[in-house]
């Protein structure tokens, strides 16, 4: 699903729909004009992604396309662990605030619309428990 714009009955935008995904992290963004919270999974920002460098990283996407305080997000996130689920709030916001007039360049070159592609690699028969680690042979 691409980004795409949501309108209620005046044919008016009401927000922005886009997808961010990061591992096996998935998060649905809802990008919203105005002052409001931002929200992840009903919780504030800031004490679902608890810590000082979570915030900046966050903070970063605003701080680049220059939009603090114009915009919220409300956002469902799922999967993976926080960092993972972090990340792709990251790349999910970079591509809401993409679709906004003049923005895509910018979020472009700050290199935010790349989805990371690093995903675990399964697991080969013959094999020990990972998917690289051999067996152990017998010395005896």
């Amino acid at each position: 699903m691409e980004t795409q714009p949501v309108a209620s009955k005046n044919n008016q935008a009401d927000y922005v729909k886009a997808h961010g995904r990061r591992k096996e992290a998935t998060a649905r963004i809802r990008l919203h004009k105005g002052k409001g919270q931002n929200l992840v999974n009903d919780k504030p920002m800031e004490d679902y992604f608890r810590g000082e460098v979570a915030g900046r990283r966050l903070s970063k996407v605003f701080e680049i396309t220059k939009t603090e305080g114009k915009f919220y997000a409300t956002i469902k996130v799922k999967g993976s662990g926080k960092n993972s689920q972090l990340e792709a709030v990251i790349h999910g916001l970079a591509r809401a605030l993409a679709t906004q007039e003049g923005l895509r360049p910018v979020v472009k070159k700050a290199g935010m619309l790349t989805r990371d592609a690093r995903v675990k690699e399964r697991r080969k028969y013959g094999r020990a428990q990972k998917a690289r680690k051999g067996k152990q042979s017998p010395k005896r």
